[in-house]
């Protein structure tokens, strides 16, 4: 899986538009990134800006940022409503996919010493990323903001991270900026069916963690209870992670409980508006709605729409598609406007639009084989027969799921479909992944031959080429052989009426994998390291003598149970 991580700087500008696109437009120039979206204030005279890409371009892609944002603005000069410390106040790395926080925090590590040592910027820490606890709160760290600057550096308790520790000339231009890893902010509104502020901040209290003061008495009007120490004592509310408040909307003409979820971990979305419904209900108010500010990782909808289907006692091995929608549908993410999810989730919203084989039509496919190109050929058709097997066993699962009488079984029949359905993905992936590294081969003999090194390096690009084409076909055998397992579960316990689907599934997984096989046979001929060959052969020839063993147990499995239901 890709790395991604998201980067939402904070710059202290919000006025002049033409500084702004200085600024982005330095984002824009780093290939990799992309840059979803730029919102400026004017009375906060802040813009905060959201990128996205691989780790590498989205850090290379902040250095320009503040580069360009010391150079464009002079701290003496700025006023506006929002705390802010530097002309890059905050600039947080939040993992999106296929990355740990531990690996974004040495990221922000490596991007805050860069900005202190290369810009001569004073670099403070923050969050998942700072090196001291005290230092974790950004208010803490931005106390006194720009104008308690000069003091700041001289305490040496709050010497920054990485940087000067001197209030310069330099530094009293771009003052001091914040760098961090945080996990992803979530910004959500939940509608209700009145307009009462107060109730609505009423739940807002209920369900945030720092939760509504304690009071003698009534609730509302009574004394507040203090501590030996002055401080309000709190009664925390019920989720994790959240800070809450109530407001009404004139637009709507609704209130609304609008949340920050910090964890969408401790409280992913749908335990959330669970928990504001719940609350809600209580006080004699429903939730028609939800309302995603800005955008959203794709696992949060997903983990919506599965607890859902949970909830209603059906398969998630359906399509990403579906489970979208039920996520939508669910929590009413439509009630005040459409809800499209390629403009509001970030996985969608980066992804890569070429034209792939998978996107055509059967007929299309089929007359893109049958042309005179060589490819798509058996590696690509290979893996879109054992995608189909693969869906054929998740289509048992599913049916086996909802046949009446099997409620009692369905979680059993759900876990086969969902497995059964990712193997159908991933090898739907290696339809074009194959032909991709046809392409890689027919690229190297582009390449120049016309002295010794451009030879050396035409072989060793050859070779690297004709290893990758080789090991793609493997690993559609490996996956497509994962197939087995849920179609023979599917004929031993599935829906009897659909035992012939089963079957033919396992001879189409077959066919993908001896198709496969010759592929890697083929390719691993062009191959000059021999023992690399022979071990890539000796595995596939393994894979195909399992396949054909197991296809031909089901087979009979199959005929057996047709033959009982005559």
């Amino acid at each position: 899986m890709k790395k991604l991580i998201e980067c939402v700087p904070n710059f202290s500008e919000g006025r002049d538009m033409a500084v702004i696109n200085q600024i982005t437009d330095e984002i824009k120039s780093v290939e990799g990134v992309t840059l979803l979206d730029v919102d400026p204030g004017a009375a906060t005279n802040r813009t905060v800006v959201t990128f996205i890409g691989e780790p590498e371009p989205v850090c290379e892609a902040a250095f320009k940022a503040i580069g360009k944002a010391k150079e464009l603005i002079d701290m003496r000069q700025h006023h506006g409503e929002h705390p802010r410390m530097g002309a890059t106040d905050v600039c947080p790395l939040v993992p999106v996919a296929g990355i740990t926080m531990e690996e974004t925090v040495e990221y922000a590590r490596q991007l805050a010493k860069r900005v202190g040592e290369e810009l001569e910027i004073p670099v403070y820490c923050y969050e998942s990323a700072a090196f001291s606890p005290e230092r974790r709160n950004l208010a803490v760290v931005r106390e006194g903001e720009y104008e308690g600057l000069q003091n700041k550096l001289a305490n040496p308790s709050m010497k920054p991270d990485f940087g000067p520790s001197e209030f310069t000339e330099t530094v009293a231009k771009s003052g001091a900026s914040v760098i961090g890893a945080r996990d992803f902010l979530l910004a959500v509104n939940f509608n209700l069916n009145t307009t009462s502020t107060r109730r609505a901040n009423a739940i807002a209290f209920d369900v945030r963690e720092r939760g509504r003061v304690k009071r003698e008495g009534n609730p509302i009007t009574g004394k507040k209870v203090l501590d030996e120490n002055g401080k309000e004592v709190m009664i925390p509310g019920s989720l994790k992670g959240t800070k809450a408040i109530g407001w009404y909307i004139a637009e709507y003409g609704i209130a609304q409980v609008s949340m920050n979820i910090t964890d969408i971990n401790a409280t992913p979305l749908h335990v959330a508006f669970e928990e504001v419904c719940a609350r809600a209900a209580a006080r004699g108010i429903r939730v028609t709605g939800t309302e995603i500010v800005g955008m959203v990782p794709k696992r949060v909808l997903i983990d919506a729409g599965k607890y859902y289907l949970q909830k209603q006692n059906r398969s998630a091995g359906i399509a990403e598609s579906e489970i979208m929608k039920i996520a939508v549908k669910s929590m009413g993410l439509d009630d005040l406007r459409p809800f499209n999810p390629e403009e509001k989730v970030i996985e969608y919203m980066i992804a890569d639009k070429s034209k792939r084989l998978v996107d055509m039509t059967c007929d299309g496919f089929a007359e893109e084989t049958a042309s005179e190109s060589p490819a798509p050929g058996g590696g690509s058709v290979s893996a879109y027969m054992g995608a189909l097997g693969a869906a054929l066993g998740t289509m048992v699962a599913n049916l086996s799921a909802h046949k009446p009488g099997w409620d009692d079984r369905w979680d059993y029949f759900a876990r086969y479909a969902e497995e059964g359905h990712a193997i159908m993905t991933e090898l739907i992936h290696l339809v074009d992944e194959d032909t991709a590294a046809f392409n890689g081969i027919m690229a190297v003999f582009s390449m120049p031959k016309a002295t010794a090194e451009e030879k050396a390096a035409r072989a060793e690009a050859m070779e690297r080429a004709t290893l990758y084409a080789t090991e793609v076909p493997l690993h559609t055998m490996r996956c497509a052989l994962r197939a087995f397992p849920v179609l023979r579960a599917m004929v031993e316990q599935g829906n009897p009426n659909s035992v012939s689907d089963a079957g033919v599934g396992a001879l189409a997984v077959r066919a993908a994998v001896l198709g496969a096989m010759l592929n890697v046979r083929i390719n691993a001929a062009g191959l000059k390291d021999r023992t690399k060959a022979d071990s890539l052969t000796a595995e596939a020839d393994s894979i195909a003598e399992e396949a054909s063993r197991q296809e031909s147990e089901i087979m009979r499995m199959v005929v057996e149970v047709i033959s009982k239901n005559r």
